[in-house]
């Protein structure tokens, strides 16, 4: 008796790794702003049954911060993803729209953008807005689409050429019907495939310039703050602070990073019959 076959072992897997995600990021929304509160009496403990995590320099659990902190990077993340995916879109569709110019100067901001490391490019357009959740979302948004947009680009490409686009602009049909209707729906799934994609690394970036000061405010919850504020006591023995959450955020990319993955198997038509 034949087994499962690719597909349905993908789909298997991103249920479960989806269910995964949400209930992390459910976690880190309803734990209550007083658990992350400091005691003194408490600073500096380590990992153990009342504090799992054990607890930072001003009595923080640290466990309770993690689970915030996730949470708030992956907001991050998903705003910012789900904004470069629609900024791919629209790029890799004016790139293709048949004007050699517009092809010419999408082209060259893509160019422009993957020239520039994107972390030291997220930093320059944070800073330039004012850091903070606003600078940070704009930086994340404003450089993580090119790769998107090249594919999309030669997806459209793809799709001008096909006859039932040729026959429907000889029976009348505007640009924005054929656009609605034989384009977009080939390209959600590629769209949403990417912005899986994309997540991850819009929430390393995240962590990372929160990390260096130019992202979230440091009264906020996040990762990066969590592991900028332990680098400070890391030569007096307290490695949990830095370990821990930073363990935590590595699972989280890479199960997003690996949800990306099944979700493309799954769009690809081909995997039915592996």
């Amino acid at each position: 008796m034949r087994g499962p076959n690719r597909r349905t072992k993908a789909v298997a897997a991103a249920v479960v790794m989806g269910i995964a995600l949400i209930g992390i990021y459910a976690c880190g929304i309803v734990i209550p702003d007083d658990k992350i509160l400091g005691s003194f009496l408490d600073a500096g403990q380590p990992p153990s049954r009342k504090h799992f995590f054990g607890t930072d320099a001003l009595g923080r659990d640290l466990f309770f911060r993690t689970l915030k902190g996730l949470s708030v990077s992956m907001t991050v993340g998903l705003a910012a993803s789900f904004s470069s995916a629609v900024i791919a879109v629209l790029a890799g569709m004016a790139a293709a729209s048949g004007s050699r110019r517009g092809d010419a100067l999408v082209s060259w901001l893509i160019d422009l953008v993957m020239s520039v490391p994107h972390t030291i490019l997220v930093i320059l357009i944070s800073f330039a807005m004012g850091r903070g959740l606003k600078g940070l979302l704009i930086g994340i948004s404003a450089t993580h689409w090119c790769s998107l947009a090249r594919l999309i680009r030669g997806e459209v490409l793809q799709l001008r050429c096909r006859q039932y686009v040729a026959v429907s602009r000889r029976l009348g049909k505007s640009g924005g019907w054929i656009l609605m209707h034989h384009m977009l729906p080939h390209l959600l799934p590629q769209f949403f495939t990417g912005l899986v994609l994309m997540f991850p690394h819009a929430i390393l970036h995240e962590a990372s310039v929160s990390f260096l000061g130019f992202g979230l405010s440091p009264e906020q919850p996040a990762i990066g703050i969590i592991l900028a504020e332990s680098m400070r006591y890391l030569s007096a023995g307290m490695w949990w602070p830095a370990v821990l959450p930073g363990l935590s955020l590595v699972l989280l990319v890479l199960l997003t990073d690996r949800l990306g993955e099944h979700l493309r198997i799954i769009s690809d038509p081909y995997s039915a019959q592996e």
